[in-house]
């Protein structure tokens, strides 16, 4: 059974860092995109940042220049630098992966809490 586990979230001041990562485990044969979304209260659930196989990026407007997305293919890891945190990233953090199982299915972490006081 695959599961993905996130960790880091928590509660920062404004202008500070955190790290989320997000492991694989299980039966995995590869692990093709991982992604992190987020959703706000009352809000839809958004992406945030994804990332490939081969390493190519893509992030949401509103975290370029501050979130940096990266991968550790060898123990199955994605991970999330967010930099300059303001109080409008506050929500929770999802990792998501396309993982070839049997097959190529979708994964969701648990969710982690991010909060940014002001």
């Amino acid at each position: 059974q695959v599961q993905l586990v996130e960790s880091g979230g928590g509660l920062v001041q404004a202008g500070g860092s955190l790290r989320l990562s997000c492991a694989a485990s299980g039966s995995i044969f590869t692990i093709n995109a991982m992604a992190w979304y987020r959703q706000a209260p009352g809000k839809q659930r958004e992406l945030v940042a994804a990332i490939t196989s081969g390493g190519s990026t893509t992030y949401a407007d509103s975290v370029k220049g501050r979130f940096t997305i990266s991968r550790d293919n060898a123990n199955k890891t994605g991970y999330l630098q967010m930099n300059s945190l303001r109080p409008e990233d506050t929500a929770v953090y999802y990792c998501y992966a396309a993982i070839v199982v049997a097959g190529l299915r979708n994964y969701w972490g648990q969710g982690t809490q991010v909060t940014v006081s002001s």
